[in-house]
């Protein structure tokens, strides 16, 4: 973050000083006091169950220096009357500060944002320095935040953007216009608070919207919906895939004995041979979206292949990781939709080993038809993997359209308990749900 005293930070959020003004803000904002860091800033919200303002001498005590909330803490406060909407002014006051020389990256897509912007994150800081969201820190919080910890050595600022109503994405452009916009795919994710594919499409949709004068438009050839936002840019577009048509194309796939996959990745006048160190055979169009997010940036190919070779993806995210007695777990715990459950079981199937066990729970937000897909789920998850576990009563049918191969178990607790009696070495577990559905905690009392 840029150096800011609380007179400025309060100029700039409408907000007034309390307590003593003499300070200047030196370090990232956070939300959470214990991980505030030496000159940061607190940002306190008075919520229905916990007040955070009540954490600001919390936050002192780690390092902050000033708090941004709604009344006077023991630190030195500005005072506001929405800390979101002044949270919000403050990060599109900084990054206009730093507008010169920085290039902003947009990040959007029902599924796979955060592998991708994992894996773009690493392709630009090879070429310079770059802040990105962490995890999936994608919302009307999680954007500013990022937004904030960018400096005067930023030379790339990777914003990825989620989305739960049309117009939310259209409020995170309006505080910084990107100027490359990566839009994935429209998926299944949250249908049941957008209530249609097209609603969906018209969401992401606002990223192209929303680009800078002349930005670039990143978009996925093998989606219709995506592909057809090109209509809402005058800018260049670059598309990425496996189709003839996409201007970089990952071609010449092959998985390894861990599902790791190697493939080319060409345009029209360059290629290079890229080898993932992560697991799945969806990562190739992840990384070819990188790869046209690059060179929209001007990273070259080659470059890009390397950097791509050294990434590393956010925590519950596709791990891959040897358990004692000799099986081996595969992580995906983070989150879940129908899209992303598939590809994680077609990564399960591509690891050899003895047995290939799926543990899945709930998928969350799929509206009217969440019974019905959760039970399509469960027939693929047969057709990829020998034994199918089922976590959780909304989960059940999972149990159902796996059929024989089911095995549904009523929590974490007794999932736990089965897999504790059944895995042996040499079989690979897949543990994937729904965040809501907390099988992280099934994957971590395994590991």
């Amino acid at each position: 973050m840029i150096p800011l005293g609380l007179d400025e930070i309060a100029a700039v959020v409408g907000g007034t000083v309390q307590g003593h003004g003499a300070v200047t803000v030196t370090a990232p904002a956070v939300l959470d006091g214990r991980q505030a860091e030496p000159g940061g800033l607190f940002v306190a919200f008075a919520g229905e169950h916990v007040d955070g303002h009540d954490y600001a001498a919390q936050a002192g005590r780690a390092g902050a220096v000033a708090v941004l909330g709604s009344r006077p803490t023991p630190l030195p406060t500005v005072v506001v009357e929405d800390a979101q909407a002044a949270l919000q002014a403050l990060a599109a006051h900084v990054v206009a500060r730093l507008r010169d020389g920085l290039t902003v990256v947009g990040l959007t897509g029902s599924q796979g944002k955060t592998g991708t912007k994992d894996l773009l994150a690493a392709v630009l800081s090879s070429a310079a320095p770059t802040i990105a969201t962490i995890g999936s820190f994608n919302n009307e919080l999680g954007v500013p935040l990022t937004m904030l910890r960018a400096d005067a050595a930023t030379r790339f600022l990777v914003l990825e953007m989620g989305a739960r109503h049309v117009g939310d994405i259209a409020e995170l452009t309006g505080l910084v216009a990107p100027d490359i916009g990566v839009v994935l795919n429209v998926g299944q994710a949250h249908l049941g608070e957008f209530g249609s594919r097209e609603a969906i499409a018209e969401a992401k949709s606002e990223l192209v919207r929303g680009l800078a004068p002349g930005g670039t438009a990143v978009l996925n050839a093998e989606d219709p919906r995506v592909a057809a936002m090109r209509s809402f840019t005058d800018g260049p577009v670059l598309t990425f895939g496996r189709a003839e048509h996409a201007d970089v194309r990952a071609l010449g796939l092959a998985l390894d004995r861990l599902g790791r996959p190697a493939f080319t990745l060409r345009t029209a006048d360059a290629s290079a041979s890229v080898v993932l160190p992560l697991v799945g055979a969806h990562q190739a169009l992840n990384a070819s979206a990188a790869a046209a997010a690059g060179l929209a940036a001007g990273v070259p190919l080659k470059v890009t292949a390397s950097a791509l070779a050294t990434a590393s993806l956010s925590k519950w995210r596709m791990e891959l990781r040897a358990l004692a007695g000799g099986a081996t777990l595969l992580d995906d715990s983070y989150n879940a939709n129908p899209d992303s459950t598939r590809a994680a079981l077609d990564a399960l199937a591509a690891i050899q080993g003895r047995r290939r066990i799926a543990v899945l729970g709930e998928m969350l937000e799929l509206g009217d038809g969440s019974e019905a897909e959760h039970r399509a789920v469960g027939r693929y998850a047969a057709s990829r993997a020998d034994v199918v576990v089922a976590v959780g009563e909304a989960a059940r049918p999972i149990a159902d359209g796996a059929g024989e191969r089911a095995v549904a178990l009523a929590g974490n607790d007794a999932a736990v308990d089965w897999l504790r009696g059944h895995l042996a070495a040499g079989d690979v577990v897949l543990v994937k749900a729904s965040r809501g559905a907390r099988l992280d905690e099934v994957a971590a009392a395994l590991a």
